[in-house]
């Protein structure tokens, strides 16, 4: 079974910068495409960032383009999620999730077509001021 234990959530400022962190363990994570997935208070759970397995192709959600970056180190079966100018809107419960699925489409990458078929626990992140 993999297993994803995400960190690195906190309370940051508008404008701020977090990096959280994905660490997979239990199978090899070259074989995974990896994501993160974003909850708000009330809302439905949303992804927002994947990076794939084979060829490392990235996809993100409208609502984080051009402020979060993905990036996956296999041989330390870690991925990294940085965000950067982040606003209220951008607070809840961030999870990792993976699948063995290639994504071939960004509704594959994002979660939208079908479920990731592992999850972690989630880290919270507040943006206030």
């Amino acid at each position: 079974q993999l297993r994803l234990v995400e960190s690195g959530g906190g309370e940051v400022q508008p404008g701020g910068s977090l990096r959280l962190s994905c660490a997979v363990s239990g199978f090899d994570m070259k074989d995974f495409s990896i994501a993160w997935f974003h909850q708000a208070p009330g809302q439905e759970r949303e992804g927002i960032a994947c990076a794939t397995h084979r060829d490392g192709r990235t996809y993100f959600a409208d609502s984080v383009k051009g402020r979060f970056s993905i990036s996956r180190d296999d041989a330390n079966s870690m991925v990294y999620l940085q965000m950067d100018n982040l606003q209220p809107g951008d607070s809840g419960v961030y999870y990792c999730a993976g699948d063995s699925r290639y994504p071939r489409e960004e509704k594959h990458a994002l979660g939208r077509l079908y479920e990731f078929t592992y999850w972690g626990q989630g880290t919270q992140v507040t943006v206030s001021s």
